[in-house]
C-alpha cells in the first residue's frame, strides 16, 4: 500500500515561490507515476501536475511554465516548485498516486487514484 504525505505550504504573496514535497514510500517502484491536484474552496478537485518514475512530467495549461515536479529518489519523495504564484493558485494541494490505469494522461479523472495524501494548504495574497 501507498502512503503519502504532503508538507511544504504556506501563505505567501503574489509572484512568490514553494515548494510542496510529496513522501512517496514505495513510488520509487510505482510504474503509474505520482501526480498533484489542487482543491479551492468550492470548487471541484483540480489535476495539476504528473511524473513519472522516469521523470517524465506533464502539467496542467494553467501552470505550465511556472510550476515544476521533480523526484527525489533517495528520499522517495516528489517536489513541487511553484514560482510567480497567483492568487488563483489559493487551494489545498493534494499528491495522489494509483494502482491501475498507468497510462500517462492529461487531466486524469479523479477516480482512477487509489491513494491520497492528506494535503497542504497553499494561499497566495494579492
Amino acid at each position: 500500500q501507498v502512503q503519502l504525505m504532503e508538507s511544504g505550504g504556506g501563505s505567501v504573496q503574489a509572484g512568490q515561490s514553494l515548494i510542496l514535497s510529496c513522501t512517496a514510500p514505495g513510488f520509487t517502484s510505482n510504474s503509474c507515476g505520482l501526480d498533484w491536484f489542487r482543491q479551492a474552496a468550492g470548487k471541484q478537485r483540480e489535476w495539476v501536475s504528473h511524473i513519472r518514475p522516469d521523470g517524465t512530467t506533464l502539467y496542467a495549461d494553467s501552470v505550465k511554465g511556472r510550476f515544476s515536479v521533480s523526484r527525489d529518489s533517495a528520499k522517495q519523495a516528489v517536489h513541487l516548485r511553484m514560482d510567480m504564484l497567483r492568487p488563483e493558485d489559493t487551494a489545498m494541494y493534494f499528491c495522489a498516486a494509483r494502482a491501475a490505469y498507468c497510462a500517462t494522461i492529461y487531466k486524469p479523472p479523479v477516480t482512477i487514484f487509489s491513494y491520497w495524501g492528506q494535503g497542504t494548504q497553499v494561499a497566495v495574497s494579492s
